[in-house]
């Protein structure tokens, strides 16, 4: 068994992920109210200490312990990490993400500090965000200064509060999503006080708010965790760190895209030409902002470039490109910028479409800027990289490039950095697993999306819905809506954008692009058939990918894509008889486009 520790964003965040994989776990928080919305977690609630937490984890054979409590909860870090060690269980702490300190910030290691620092610029008037616990630390400081502390309006923060004799009428409540900029305003305060919280503590948020005022700021920073804890910032490091912690509590292994491993290879060639050593891993972010560590099998270092290689790992999705290496060779450059170049195995581009130069490399934009903000956060001048893939020419043969125009080779692709397995039944049973929990909690609007990207966009359009309403297909349209209506959900909604749309159109309800690609007659004959033009049809001969249709004018648009939404629904009512649906036909920048709404 598992056991989860925290009701913070990240502990309704983890929990989420766990809930996924359809097996039971525990989770822990502190106060009864912070009840986190699940169908396979265990609640437990009150602190506990040592002697608490090792007997709870003997009792239910507790394997994993992940810390996902507030970043400042020093005692219950000490205490997981303590268990921990007692018991040899390991333990993953799913930690936020942090800006990079700013200089301009005074920095404080305590509250004893912070005081001292207080003092020494004589601030007289502050306001002080570190929240109610902290309102004794900073006794020796309000009583001789003017305060106000923000505090949550909870009954227990108020009692905490007024137990520590802090004037009342010098307490804030705060409001979630509340904008600092009135409070500063309002009060004009010589300074604020905050704690180093990250993202999800809104840290951003206050500091900038101070700046726009003019307002200096000082920070506490945030304690440094036990050396026994497994430290992962996101979803994926979470499920690649239990997959060695806990084997088999999810169904399937997640990968990385090639753009992933090309950014990887490419930062550890940059450190090797700037440092002379060779690199056995290598650290990027992910889209999401999410920081994830790859191993690099190869370096090799000459006087102006270095080429270090990564091999490229699927997860169970069976993709041509498992196990393959990707090559990065960073060299110097005259011209400004980052320069991309195909080497051996990547493929160049041929037609237009894509979004990329003609005989330039297929290296996908999304790539291309990881790349270009790894590379320019270490070195400010020119660098010329080319990513090689050795096999590239030869796998390519196995895929749809040479119909695309990409000739030569594989195409770096990727545009969330992540490798969801899909075209499995182990996949298929996860979706059930997803639509499973949101029935069990009375969810009765379902919104499908193929993926990180489109769940973006459709959660734009139903904000008031819970995370577990929203649920990803993949490619298996047909399965996943097969299932809703066996589990008899109400209502579905689907975001599909427009190649995917241009499959289903045609009735493909897996729209894989190693099972089908866009049928420019079946495309010709939907021009005809909702009315368009001839220079529409001309247009549709000369496109390389159905999201290309965008291009075609928009009066034309209102005639085309009405039809192939009905011809989508048309494919789709047939799997339904206890839902409604709304399809959502969204651009490549996230607008909704079109929607067909039909009821059953």
């Amino acid at each position: 068994m598992i056991l989860v520790l925290g009701g913070t964003t990240e502990g309704k965040e983890v929990v989420r992920i766990l809930d996924e994989a359809g097996h039971p776990f525990y989770y822990s928080t502190k106060g009864d109210k912070q009840e986190i919305i699940c169908k396979n977690g265990i609640r437990i609630t009150g602190g506990m200490n040592e002697n608490q937490m090792t007997g709870f984890c003997e009792k239910h054979k507790i394997s994993l312990l992940i810390d996902a409590a507030h970043p400042f909860a020093e005692l219950l870090h000490q205490t997981v990490s303590e268990v921990a060690e007692n018991l040899h269980i390991p333990v993953i702490r799913y930690e936020r993400v942090y800006p990079p300190r700013d200089p301009d910030i005074i920095w404080c290691s305590s509250y004893d500090e912070a005081i001292s620092q207080l003092k020494e610029y004589q601030i007289k008037k502050l306001l002080v965000l570190t929240g109610v616990q902290t309102i004794q630390k900073l006794r020796s400081y309000w009583q001789d200064h003017e305060c106000w502390f923000r505090i949550l309006d909870r009954e227990e923060s108020h009692l905490l509060a007024t137990a520590q004799g802090f004037p009342s009428e010098r307490i804030l409540y705060y409001t979630p999503g509340e904008d600092e900029s009135f409070l500063l305003h309002k009060l004009n305060p010589n300074a604020i006080l905050t704690k180093e919280s990250g993202q999800s503590g809104y840290f951003i948020q206050k500091t900038e708010a101070a700046r726009k005022f003019g307002i200096p700021i000082f920070a506490i920073k945030r304690p440094i965790l036990p050396d026994n804890f497994i430290t992962v910032t996101g979803q994926l490091g979470l499920r690649k760190a239990m997959e060695k912690t806990a084997p088999g509590f999810f169904p399937l292994r997640s990968g990385f895209t090639t753009g992933t491993c090309a950014t990887a290879a490419s930062k550890a060639a940059l450190m090797a030409l700037l440092t002379g050593k060779e690199q056995n891993s290598s650290t990027i972010s992910l889209p999401s902002g999410e920081c994830i560590t790859l191993p690099v099998i190869q370096t090799d270092v000459r006087n102006d470039s270095a080429t270090c290689s990564v091999v490229k790992d699927a997860g169970d999705d069976p993709d041509v490109t498992n196990g393959c290496t990707i090559n990065a060779t960073v060299a110097y450059s005259k011209q400004a910028g980052i320069q991309f170049l195909a080497g051996k195995g990547v493929g160049k581009v041929t037609l237009p479409g894509l979004g990329l130069e003609i005989g330039g490399p297929a290296i996908n934009a999304t790539p291309r800027k990881m790349i270009t903000n790894e590379l320019t956060s270490l070195y400010c001048g020119g660098l010329s990289v080319t990513i090689s893939v050795p096999e590239g020419e030869t796998i390519a043969q196995r895929t749809f490039n040479p119909k695309l125009g990409v000739v030569g080779g594989i195409s770096i692709i990727g545009t969330s950095g992540i490798v969801k397995p899909f075209s499995s039944e182990a996949f298929i049973r996860s979706i059930r697993k997803e639509i499973e929990v949101a029935k069990a909690l009375g969810i009765e609007h379902l919104v499908i999306n193929s993926g990180a990207k489109s769940e973006r966009y459709v959660k734009e359009h139903y904000p008031e819905l819970p995370p577990q309403a929203f649920v990803h297909f993949g490619n298996f349209i047909g399965e996943t809506l097969s299932i809703a209506n066996e589990l008899k959900m109400p209502h579905i909604s689907m975001g599909i954008m427009l190649g995917k749309a241009v499959k289903l159109a045609e009735g493909y309800m897996d729209t894989h692009s190693k099972k089908v690609t866009m049928n420019k007659d079946f495309l010709i004959r939907a021009a005809q058939q909702s009315g368009c033009n001839k220079e529409t049809e001309q247009l549709i001969h000369q496109l390389t990918l159905a999201r290309e249709l965008w291009i075609i004018p928009e009066e034309e648009q209102e005639k085309l894509f009405p039809y192939l939404l009905q011809e989508c629904y048309t494919h789709c009512s047939k799997l339904l008889s206890n839902s409604n649906l709304t399809l959502l036909l969204l651009s490549d920048n996230g607008d909704c486009k079109q929607i067909l709404t039909s009821k059953q």
